[in-house]
């Protein structure tokens, strides 16, 4: 159900009289469709109308009010149920006037590849579209890193990539430190390895009885067969597993629990979180939510946090909460539904809960505050930079360019963006240079910045940024001024920042259009400049590095029609290696399981090439 119409044309009290007297959600939107707030009722038909009614709503929500030009309902079964759909809806409708909990990283998770014959396992960031199994998400990527060492020391599941299995004819260095089967080289078979990604499953779920269990079975089995080196194998893990029992259980008894504590101050809000899994603690997350109602009592803004934060992952059994969350018992009802069993939220507690509570709380403030200071030295560097350069106002987005390359090979450009909430990298992006004369940095720009806004132009032209930097000088610069013309940005500012002398940090100059400056290595314009550049360069590299190492693990068999990963890795295990595939005939490949004489030929005369 929806009501239509002009921005002041939009009639709240009728809508609000059509709907029902029950559960649901509401979405307003504004006169050009853009979702402005998403709430949910016991009762639609009264919450709705209160938006109209005659009672002062305070800035904030009188101005939201005034630009509402339609509203979307759905009715639910039940208030719990409207509340999960409420923030299902916000997650994915990011709606202006609401809290968005989202900052510029994603979670990370571990995947397991469970498609594959031989699955590896690995740390992952990023949506969940790529088939698999995902187990998270984690707080931290130091949480992720601890487990997925000890599923490798435990279990042997495979961590390369899969160019680098496919193309392996000997073990690697992990296989030496007995962190992983080998299954590349047939050191272990099909049946084997699925038992063990099985018990690693188990492991990650926290179901270390069932792996225990498991691994005992094939222990007896292995011994009753004489073979006593498996068995022997299976003994240590079983033993590993028991130490790591041993030593996790820091609480007492917390199987599963979250401590979350909230500081506000001047209407900016921090939220610390910390995790405990199976007795563990597994590391800790700050959260700057936005668009926090300066208004709004801490209760509110802790149980709009706890809808968001738990739309995303499954709840623990057991939540400390401070302050206590409005609604609490509703919370518990909808995290319920979604975990399947009882969830308790707390905040009244004793003892060690006291403690871990107290603490959170303790984070909680001193990030708030160290966020504040940032924020401060932010706003002054930005001032002073748009002092230095005759800007009319501190530029709300800044973003930098950098050219990475090795004698010209591989080279990759990198746009990095600044805003005055700090470097935002989830908005980074990657440029490989195609088509330009190696080492030709000029034109590597040229493309790079065509890419970037043309692209911008095309698709959110809101998104364009109050300045420019560019890694080089006058030449550089004047490249950049020269392309954003052609692209009708003649009022864009660009500045190159030019090495100083021995390239010291803190002593380069400032090309600008039609003057150049040195403001020193302790103007508050250069250090911003130096953080921005300097994460420019770290992105640029990284892209290049991982472009040339995507290069060096390339295989010339993969670009063979016919010959697949099961292909490739009979080649190199018959031939002992690539070397070995190159030097051998068409009539030699022919004899390779699986390789007739027509793709022998083909494999022969690629390699030739």
């Amino acid at each position: 159900m929806a009501g239509k119409g002009e921005n002041n044309a939009f009639d709240g009290h009728a809508f609000a009289r059509t709907l029902a007297e029950s559960p649901g959600v509401y979405l307003m939107r504004d006169a050009e469709g853009r979702a402005l707030y998403v709430g949910k009722a016991r009762n639609l038909r009264k919450r709705v109308a209160s938006y109209f009614d005659r009672r002062d709503k305070g800035p904030r929500i009188g101005l939201m009010v005034s630009k509402i030009a339609s509203i979307e309902v759905s009715l639910t079964r039940t208030e719990a149920e409207a509340l999960l759909l409420e923030n299902e809806w916000i997650k994915s409708l990011a709606p202006r006037y609401n809290i968005n909990l989202r900052d510029d990283k994603s979670y990370p998770w571990i995947r397991l590849t469970s498609h594959q014959e031989f699955p590896r396992i690995g740390f992952y960031r990023g949506g969940r579209s790529r088939p698999g199994e995902y187990f998270g998400p984690f707080s931290s990527a130091g949480a992720v890193r601890e487990t997925l060492n000890q599923v490798y020391r435990l279990f042997g599941i495979r961590q390369c990539t899969d160019s680098v299995f496919a193309n392996r004819s000997r073990p690697c260095l992990q296989y030496q430190i007995k962190r992983c089967s080998a299954p590349c080289v047939g050191h272990i078979d099909k049946h084997d390895y699925a038992r063990d990604v099985e018990a690693a499953r188990a492991f990650l779920k926290g179901e270390n009885e069932t792996v225990l269990d498991h691994l005992n079975e094939r222990m007896e089995q292995a011994s009753a067969a004489l073979d006593f080196e498996t068995a022997a194998v299976l003994r240590d893990r079983i033993q590993a597993i028991r130490n790591i029992q041993s030593s996790q259980f820091v609480t007492d008894g917390a199987e599963e629990l979250d401590v979350i504590a909230l500081a506000v101050e001047g209407g900016a809000v921090a939220v610390q979180v910390v995790e405990f899994r199976a007795g563990r603690n597994v590391g800790g997350r700050t959260f700057f939510p936005s668009n926090v109602d300066p208004d709004a009592p801490p209760g509110q803004v802790m149980a709009q946090f706890l809808g968001q934060y738990y739309a995303e992952r499954l709840p623990p059994i057991e939540i400390i909460a401070s302050p206590a969350p409005g609604e609490a018992e509703l919370i518990e009802q909808a995290l319920a539904e979604r975990r399947g069993r009882k969830i308790r939220i707390a905040n009244k507690v004793r003892g060690d809960r006291r403690q871990w509570r107290e603490m959170a709380e303790t984070n909680a403030r001193d990030a708030l505050r160290r966020r504040r200071d940032e924020r401060d030295q932010v706003g002054r560097e930005l001032a002073a930079l748009a002092e230095l350069i005759k800007l009319p106002a501190p530029p709300e987005r800044i973003e930098c360019f950098d050219i990475s390359h090795i004698s010209g090979n591989q080279t990759v450009a990198a746009c990095v963006v600044h805003t005055t909430s700090g470097m935002q990298r989830k908005l980074y992006r990657h440029f490989n240079i195609e088509n330009v004369e190696p080492g030709d940095d000029y034109a590597a720009m040229e493309q790079a910045l065509r890419r970037r806004y043309g692209r911008v132009l095309s698709e959110d032209p809101d998104s364009l940024p109050d300045l420019v930097l560019i890694d080089g000088g006058r030449g550089q610069s004047d490249r950049a001024r020269a392309v954003l013309s052609e692209l009708g940005l003649d009022a864009l500012p660009v500045v190159g920042i030019a090495k100083g002398p021995a390239r010291r940090a803190g002593h380069e100059t400032w090309v600008l259009d039609r003057r150049e400056a040195v403001p020193g290595p302790n103007h508050p314009a250069s250090l911003l400049a130096q953080r921005i550049r300097d994460e420019a360069h770290r992105f640029a590299v990284h892209g290049h590095r991982r472009r040339r190492q995507k290069k060096a693990t390339e295989s010339p068999l993969e670009k063979v029609p016919g010959v697949g990963p099961r292909r490739r890795q009979r080649l190199l295990s018959h031939f002992g290696g690539l070397k070995g595939v190159r030097a051998a005939g068409v009539e030699e490949l022919s004899r390779v399981d699986g390789i007739n004489r027509q793709l022998a030929e083909a494999i022969y005369q690629h390699l030739r090439k």
